[in-house]
């Protein structure tokens, strides 16, 4: 049976998500409803742009190898990309196979067995926190804040390489006590290796 996944995008050559030159992989749907979400045209999983196969897209991956030699690879995206996990899971195991670097980009909402299982095929992921403020999260996301802190602290447990990111909206998220807290948080994690 072929593992599908419900894709938005791909991009060839991305820059900005994880180490290197990397093949992007935007899957499709998202549980949050984040006020300034940069794709919210991912969010409902039946807008899917393409369903693809694990083996179609390996090999769409495989085209752009040359362009990995100096740190790149594969980031899969959103979305939220554990909302499909089978297809994540088997793309990054065939990634893994092939000797291409792998980079989730994530909320971390999305935290449980199966997410841990899919952890062991990840060498990077990128976290998004949007906020340390409970309320102020709820707000801007629709959903709880504790099982993206709860994912965090799983990834430190299993010194798993993070590159935490915060999104900076003035008079909204850079207010000094949030970003005490989210210093306060990641402090004593020896898993961060870059904030953006």
């Amino acid at each position: 049976m072929k593992i599908t996944g419900k894709i938005h995008s791909f991009e060839s050559c991305g820059t900005v998500d994880g180490p290197g030159i990397r093949f992007i992989v935007f899957t499709q749907g998202c549980p949050l409803r984040c006020k300034y979400c940069h794709n919210p045209d991912t969010w409902k999983l039946e807008d899917a742009k393409y369903e693809r196969d694990v083996e179609f897209t390996i090999n769409e991956i495989k085209k752009y190898k040359p362009f990995f030699r100096n740190g790149g690879g594969l980031t899969i995206t959103g979305g939220e990309p554990f909302l499909q996990m089978d297809y994540i899971e088997a793309l990054f195991k065939r990634a893994k196979e092939e000797g291409i670097h792998t980079a989730v980009d994530t909320s971390g909402y999305i935290f449980n067995d199966r997410v841990k299982e899919v952890l062991k095929y990840v060498d990077l992921v990128l976290l998004d926190i949007k906020s340390m403020d409970p309320l102020l999260y709820k707000d801007l996301t629709g959903v709880e804040l504790e099982n993206t802190l709860k994912f965090a602290r799983y990834l430190n447990k299993i010194d798993k390489p993070v590159w935490l990111r915060h999104v900076v909206v003035p008079g909204i998220t850079d207010k000094k006590e949030n970003l005490e807290k989210l210093s306060d948080f990641i402090s004593n994690m020896t898993n961060i290796k870059k904030v953006e």
